[in-house]
Parts: C-alpha cells; structure tokens; sequence
C-alpha cells in the first residue's frame, strides 16, 4: 500500500512542507523513489540503507476498520510520503471486507488534510499482525486482541496512545542520527520498547464515533492527531536534520 504523493498543509501534530523530486544530494533518485523528495531520506553515506521494496510496515487497528484505524493509516500517510521503503495499512477485529471508509469520518480526514480516496476495510489476521513491524490499536482491547491473534508482536504492538507518550519520551538524538527511514522506524519502536514501565503514559482509549455526532468524529480526529504527532515528528525531520 503507497500513499499519494501530493503536498498537505496542517496544523498542531502534522508535518508540513513540499516534496521534491530530487534528492538533497543532487543524485538521481533509485527506481520507485522518484516522487518521495525530503521525505524519503536519502543519503548516499548510507550504503546499507534499504532502498527498494517494503523494509518496514506499520498497522493500525480498530474494531470494523472503517473509522479510526482508517483516519490513523491515512494522516500517518500523508506524513511520511510515498517511500516504497515504508507501508502502512489497517484493520478491524470485527471488519467486513471490502467496507469504504464512513463518511463523516472520510469528511473529517479530509478536514485535517488526508485523502479518504479508494480506502476499502479488511478483517484483522494473524498473518497481517505477523507481518507487521509495529502495531498500532485504537484501544487496550483492540491491542490485547491483536496480541491475541501472534503472541510474538506483544513486543511490538503499543495503543496509539501509548506509543504516542513513549515517542514523546524518546531522545530525539537517537532516532535522527539514522539516515534511512526504516532504520529510523525501527530504532523509534527500540526506544519506545525499552520505555515500557519506566514512563508514565495515560491509557487513553480514542472512543469508537461511528453513529454518533459530527462533534464524536472530529473529537476522534483530533486525538489521533494529537497521539501520533511525537512519533511522526521523529519520522519526519526537516531536510537538514
């Protein structure tokens, strides 16, 4: 799954700027990288960076995937760009497949500066929890059941909100100094693992809008704004970090 590779403005929590074409260093961009600009990160020093093919993917996870992990996947994706490098996705434990994303939640991600276009529900799967390198739930339950589904991600599966706290803990130093932005997406989960019980961090579910008020789906926006804005703001520096 790649995001679009178009420009978004936004306020408190987001990341804002323009994208080009061409990389800082002034080299040609290696295939598939040609639209990921700055955010792609880049750097010729790094030898070992991985520069092609999915290296790292993030999931988010909600109850029927048509609301909150929806909004969380696709601000995230706005963020970070399109680098092939990274992917990332959601799901619902009790998801019909194929669902298009609710309306006033599409209305609200497009409030906020996301595109709601071609979205389509999927049902959480082990395989899909296996094959992600970080796990993102709506709530503690969405988290216990994901855990559920492959024991082996408990190390790698936080709440939105938790991850969010641990992130703002983190020493900014320790992620920048990677180059790449996988290695930077792995090295935030690291720290934000190490964290765990040594900082204190409000389990604040993000409450299901779905049926309620404009007011419920804004609320809802709002907080998973609020929740990812540390760790997308270590996952995307300026140009010259």
């Amino acid at each position: 799954m790649r995001a679009s590779p178009g420009t978004t403005g936004t306020t408190q929590g987001r990341v804002t700027g323009e994208r080009s074409a061409v990389p800082a260093s002034g080299e040609k961009a290696p295939p598939g990288h040609e639209d990921c600009g700055t955010r792609c990160w880049r750097d010729p020093r790094d030898a070992q960076a991985p520069r092609d093919g999915v290296r790292f993917h993030i999931l988010f996870v909600c109850t029927a995937n048509i609301c909150r992990s929806p909004l969380a996947e696709r601000l995230a994706r706005s963020a970070l760009g399109p680098c092939p490098a990274l992917r990332i996705g959601s799901a619902g434990t009790h998801a019909r497949p194929g669902m298009e994303m609710d309306r006033r939640a599409g209305n609200t991600l497009a409030r906020l500066g996301g595109d709601p276009a071609g979205f389509t529900s999927r049902p959480l799967t082990p395989r899909l929890v296996a094959g992600a390198d970080l796990v993102l739930t709506a709530t503690r339950r969405h988290r216990a059941q994901a855990v559920a589904l492959h024991l082996a991600a408990a190390t790698r599966t936080f709440t939105i909100a938790e991850f969010g706290a641990l992130a703002q803990a983190v020493p900014p130093e320790r992620i920048l100094r990677h180059h790449d932005p996988v290695r930077r997406a792995r090295a935030l989960v690291e720290e934000a693992r190490a964290l765990r019980g040594l900082v204190r961090v409000d389990e604040s579910d993000i409450d299901d809008p779905y049926g309620r008020s404009w007011l419920a789906y804004r609320m809802a926006g709002r907080t998973i704004t609020r929740y990812l804005a540390a760790p997308l703001r270590l996952l995307t520096p300026p140009p010259d970090a």
